[in-house]
């Protein structure tokens, strides 16, 4: 669609319908243009669309199924079409459906049994609901209190995803809906849709079922209201939950997606974040999340139960993999009862521990651990277990962690026999006829044996264990702290940045935190750098407002940048001046004051016309004679003939323009002209007087021609630079920029001062 401009725009198809006297609402659908039109509030259109047979109209193409002889625009196009028009979110449009109570029954009509309720048409109208839910809330929560089997229909339907989540919406377990709308949907906290969505484990073997229902039941943990919140945490609900998981006759998925609700009960964040994101944060801050200690005991019930499912060597099934066979797999409803047991020990419940530690439920996860030495997963949750039980404040559970179990000593034995044994007797057996794999747990026992050490030094039931196992203490010193040293990444020539000093944190630990500098960005903000700090000096533009420099005396390109990256050392002091922590290189805009300032008030004084003693600058045989008064004649009108060329300083580079912020030294001449030209090698260089005592100044040589013109001057000292007869000596020669840019801004004042001057005399 063109943007319309006068005399240039034609009229839109849209429009064009709208012109003629009879035409219907499939032509409209028809045009491309129509939601844009209809987002541009085109208010022929609007008016149109609003009246209740084209609404109606509209609803029956989201609710109803096309015939099958119907053409694909009717199929496919004209729901599309609808649904968008609705969401648009036309006040006119919305508000004509949802003060229709048999609109909004046509609408609904969609959840009755008998009606098709294909992914398509339910996805659309998921998105009208929606729509009404949140610009229309109040009228239609009434609508849906007056009509309460509406929530029975949806959850009938909880297997399609889009009515579940009209259903998460409808029973506030959104984050946003609730929190703005707590009278209008406060009447749902007294049906009993908990229970309704808790059947369905029940009353259904579908996985998508289960999924969803524990998807809603994880939602209502995280953001439901009070009264809801309240119910699924009552240990009533959490029996009602378990004996419908624990019940033989149904399948694996009511046990998976039941232990999904409880681990959102005993940690709501767990399922917002991530696991792994949980993980990194108890490693990092503690190991410990709060919860009910009724949802607690309402858990460990069944506790027992749960932990005979993890026999393995009841099944007899077998998955063959690459590294031999599985007989049987682990599966995924014993790694989320593992998963389950590690939010239960982060909880910290004494209550919790005792259970664990009297069912043995902590030395059987271990054995599996060394039974399955390549499954990933069981692994991560199996390193959380131990690491909270060696943080646990219950002295009693590391006990049995250490003794009961004997983890140190099967630490020792797996690092000895670090490759898969071929033993009938385990369920994880490696293929016949090749060499047998190392085992891919060593990783994670590395860093568990890592925390031992660490937490021996403050626990003394740690440290003594320790302590009183020989080959521990062999095979930490001899073994343990090489590895430490080979894995140390912050050691290798190749690997991290040692500069960086990041030594608090583990190396595969928030890595999102290291990034690369744009080194084209660093260019870019260091070449307006250099570009404000040439023009940003207002008494050079008055004087040199004439001259401008090209664009690449000042552009700093990448190359450049990466020269100056690689020369600093990015780790270094926050007081080093590094280009990353100092923020005060350059002069900008806002500190051009304080650069006039700090000129005016410096130690060292510019050299001023005005001034009724002036000194020359010193010749080679450190003899300076001063005087005012003499008739100076300029060295600009001098013969060529008669001018000897300045000795040269034995570099050919001239001094670029770069304005710097510090004050330069006093003890130091300047042998830079005001324009910021540099005589030193110019071949057209003024040569010395005849007397090499007697040095001339540039001021003194304009004063002694008060006929010549600012202009005239200006003319003359721009397009070449002028040397007045200046014989420098050797040790001045390399003098500072700095100390040649003060001068520049001073001796432009005095120079203009002195012109007004003559002219006036």
């Amino acid at each position: 669609m063109f943007w319309r401009m006068a005399g240039l725009s034609t009229a839109s198809p849209v429009d064009t319908i709208l012109d003629r006297e009879n035409f219907i609402l499939d032509e409209l659908l028809d045009e491309d243009e129509i939601i844009q039109e209809c987002k541009a509030l085109n208010s022929r259109l609007i008016n149109f669309l609003s009246g209740r047979p084209q609404v109606e109209q509209l609803i029956r193409y989201i609710v109803e199924e096309a015939p099958e002889d119907a053409e694909k625009k009717r199929t496919f196009k004209f729901p599309f079409l609808a649904c968008e028009i609705f969401t648009c979110e036309v006040d006119t449009i919305l508000k004509t459906l949802i003060e229709d109570e048999e609109l909004m029954n046509l609408l609904f009509s969609f959840l009755d049994p008998t009606h098709d309720h294909s992914n398509l048409l339910a996805g659309y109208f998921s998105k009208v609901v929606v729509c009404l839910l949140l610009r229309k809330t109040v009228p239609f929560m009434q609508y849906v209190q007056a009509h309460q089997e509406i929530v029975r229909k949806l959850v009938d339907l909880i297997g399609i995803t889009s009515i579940m989540e009209v259903l998460i919406r409808l029973i506030g377990a959104d984050e946003h809906m609730y929190v703005n709308h707590v009278d209008a949907m406060q009447w749902i906290e007294e049906t009993d849709v908990l229970e309704m969505i808790v059947d369905k484990f029940s009353s259904s073997d579908s996985p998508e079922v289960h999924a969803n229902a524990a998807e809603i039941l994880c939602a209502i943990t995280r953001f439901a209201p009070a009264g809801l919140s309240a119910k699924i945490s009552s240990p009533s609900f959490i029996g009602r939950l378990f004996r419908n998981a624990l019940e033989d006759s149904r399948p694996k998925s009511v046990l998976v997606n039941s232990l999904c609700v409880c681990i959102s009960l005993l940690d709501p964040r767990r399922h917002t974040f991530g696991a792994y994101h949980t993980y990194n944060h108890q490693m990092a801050n503690g190991s410990t999340v709060a919860a009910n200690p009724e949802t607690v005991e309402g858990m460990l019930e069944s506790l027992g139960d749960l932990l005979k499912l993890l026999d393995v060597f009841s099944a007899g099934n077998l998955l063959l993999t690459t590294f031999g066979k599985l007989q049987p797999p682990l599966g995924k409803h014993r790694l989320k009862i593992i998963e389950f047991i590690s939010v239960l020990v982060t909880v910290g419940s004494e209550v919790a521990e005792k259970k664990l530690i009297d069912l043995g439920a902590v030395q059987r996860i271990i054995d599996l651990f060394f039974e399955y030495p390549y499954n990933n997963f069981l692994h991560h949750h199996v390193e959380n277990i131990i690491m909270s039980c060696l943080e646990s404040k219950n002295s009693f559970l590391v006990a049995h962690l250490l003794h009961d179990c004997d983890f140190v000593g099967k630490i020792i034995q797996a690092e000895k026999h670090f490759t898969l044994e071929a033993d009938a007797n385990k369920p994880t057996i490696p293929s016949e006829g090749k060499s047998p794999p190392r085992i891919g747990s060593i990783g994670h026992l590395t860093r568990i044996s890592n925390k031992l050490g660490q937490l021996g030094n403050n626990n003394s039931v740690i440290q003594e264990h320790l302590q009183g196992n020989t080959e521990w203490t062999d095979w930490y010193a001899d073994v343990l702290s090489k590895r430490n040293t080979v894995e140390n990444v912050y050691q290798w020539a190749c690997g991290r940045p040692t500069a960086l000093h990041d030594r608090n944190r583990d190396s595969d630990d928030d890595d999102y935190q290291d990034r690369d500098y744009d080194v084209a960005a660093l260019a870019n903000n260091l070449s307006q750098a250099f570009r404000y700090g040439i023009y940003n000096n207002e008494d050079i533009e008055e004087v040199h407002g004439s001259l401008e420099r090209d664009d690449e005396d000042v552009y700093f390109d990448d190359e450049s940048a990466e020269v100056v990256i690689s020369s600093l050392r990015l780790g270094d002091d926050h007081d080093s001046g590094s280009l990353f922590t100092n923020s005060n290189w350059f002069a900008f805009e806002e500190d051009k004051d304080q650069i006039a300032n700090e000129r005016s008030t410096g130690v060292l004084a510019s050299p001023s016309p005005n001034a009724k003693e002036e000194g020359a600058i010193a010749s080679a045989d450190d003899d300076v004679v001063t005087g005012e008064d003499e008739d100076l004649v300029d060295t600009a009108t001098s013969s060529p003939e008669a001018e000897p060329k300045l000795e040269q300083t034995g570099t050919d580079k001239l001094v670029e323009w770069v304005e710097w912020r510090e004050s330069s030294d006093a003890s130091e001449p300047s042998d830079a002209l005001p324009n910021g030209e540099s005589g030193k090698n110019d071949p057209n260089a003024a040569k010395p007087s005849a007397s090499p005592s007697v040095a001339l100044t540039k001021d003194e040589q304009i004063a002694a021609e008060p006929s010549v013109s600012l202009n005239e001057s200006l003319t003359a000292e721009t397009p070449e630079p002028t040397h007045t007869g200046i014989q420098i000596p050797s040790s001045s020669l390399s003098t500072t920029l700095d100390s040649a840019v003060d001068e520049v801004g001073d001796s432009d004042k005095g120079t203009t001062e002195i012109k007004k001057e003559a002219e006036n005399e």
